[in-house]
């Protein structure tokens, strides 16, 4: 089932109020139907979000659930006394969302409960409260309640994504923003503007820093800068290739790729000293390294067997590993959080896919259909995947669920993300 279910739009301005549009291109198969009723407000209590469309839109981008629109229900009851499952019933709803919004001077409070209609019982209550200006992640984390509670599974719904924005100017030049936003593209933040190319942007495991590789000393380099603050620093300045930086999960080491003694080679950079060690020894290149939860091996793409494969490297031992053989380029892979099996770009017949292996059994799994998809990156929960993709011309971020059942997009209407 394919629907188009939120647009919003990109503006330039000082501060930037933007979000990216959405679309969500696929649902699972026989979605569970739920309504989230109009959250009620107190008299007086005006301005600021309306949450429970924020917590709709979420639920509904999972892929996983149906929303009824709020023109269709038949009535908005905020207490539990005045619910009439009948009703609620009669509209094919499964799961009932109900919430009363207080605020207090800069706070606001959800008091939150969700029903089983067929069952006619609560399932789940709740409160969150937040500053007023921070309404959004608070919706969010209702949307992570609902989710766990009805699915078993964390909700990512409060977590954020970091991307590159590419737009160009009024006098032919290209602008490259680094920016962070709130899952759903809501809430960006620039984090960097230059007018030269941005790439490989990269969290560490707190959320609490970012790192890329800037071309604004007109060669590349690696940064670390401190979100909270914008204190930045540049990490690398090498001749050759500066690239590829992943925080390891204690965010005590850095991997990247450094060509500075050849070839294209991985190397470890510890952040409190800065001493670096070289992990591979080849004349090929050994490019894009990620992480393993655990710490104690990373994964790299190579091109040692001719074609670019993924090797698994034991950091301790500095064995080596091959873990793909289908297909003939399989490159930036990222292991979920379980360990227990990896997504990575891959090449067949048709283009260059997004797709899912298993480590124990080698079984691969696509999980796009469109043709130039790239730079896939897991969400903590380990059930989304966001990746770089082309539509209509444009480059996009898109997502699609673990097991491919779920599709959405987020396009920028005015440039290349």
């Amino acid at each position: 089932m394919r629907v188009v279910v939120l647009l919003v739009y990109l503006l330039s301005c000082h501060s930037l109020r933007a979000e990216l549009l959405i679309e969500v291109t696929d649902w699972v198969d026989d979605p569970s139907k739920i309504a989230v009723v109009p959250f009620y407000r107190a008299e007086g209590d005006e301005g600021g979000e309306d949450l429970a469309a924020i917590v709709a839109a979420d639920l509904r981008r999972s892929g996983q659930f149906e929303v009824l629109p709020a023109a269709a229900m038949y009535s908005f009851p905020h207490t539990a006394e005045n619910v009439h499952f009948r009703d609620w019933r009669a509209l094919g709803v499964e799961y009932l969302l109900i919430g009363r919004r207080q605020r207090q001077g800069e706070r606001v409070a959800i008091q939150f409960e969700l029903f089983d209609v067929y069952r006619q019982r609560l399932i789940l209550s709740g409160r969150e409260q937040a500053s007023f200006a921070a309404q959004r992640p608070l919706a969010h984390r209702v949307s992570d309640a609902v989710y766990a509670e009805l699915t078993g599974v964390d909700g990512d719904f409060s977590s954020r994504i970091l991307y590159v924005s590419v737009k160009s100017t009024a006098a032919g030049a290209q602008q490259y923003r680094l920016i962070v936003a709130d899952a759903d593209g809501a809430r960006p933040r620039h984090v960097l503007t230059s007018s030269e190319p941005i790439l490989s942007p990269t969290w560490s495991r707190d959320g609490q820093q970012v790192a890329y590789v800037s071309f604004e000393s007109s060669r590349p380099a690696i940064y670390r800068q401190v979100l909270a603050s914008g204190e930045r620093e540049q990490l690398t300045a090498y001749p050759g290739l500066n690239s590829a930086p992943a925080f390891s999960p204690d965010g005590k080491q850095l991997a990247m790729v450094l060509s500075k003694d050849g070839d294209p080679e991985i190397y470890l950079m510890d952040l409190a000293s800065r001493a670096l060690r070289r992990l591979t020894h080849h004349y090929a290149i050994d490019t894009e390294p990620s992480w393993a939860p655990d710490g104690k091996s990373l994964l790299f793409t190579s091109d040692r067997g001719g074609q670019p494969q993924i090797y698994r490297i034991d950091l301790d031992s500095g064995k080596l590993r091959r873990l793909t053989f289908s297909g003939s380029y399989n490159a930036r892979a990222s292991v979920l959080p379980d360990g227990k099996s990896m997504v990575m770009m891959h090449r067949d017949i048709s283009g260059y896919h997004i797709a899912w292996q298993e480590f124990s059994s080698s079984r691969l799994r696509v999980l796009t259909d469109s043709s130039l998809d790239e730079s896939p990156s897991i969400s903590a929960n380990g059930r989304t995947v966001l990746y770089a993709t082309k539509h209509r011309g444009r480059g996009v971020l898109a997502a699609v669920s673990i097991d491919g059942g779920a599709a959405f997009r987020l396009p920028s209407p005015s440039s290349d993300v």
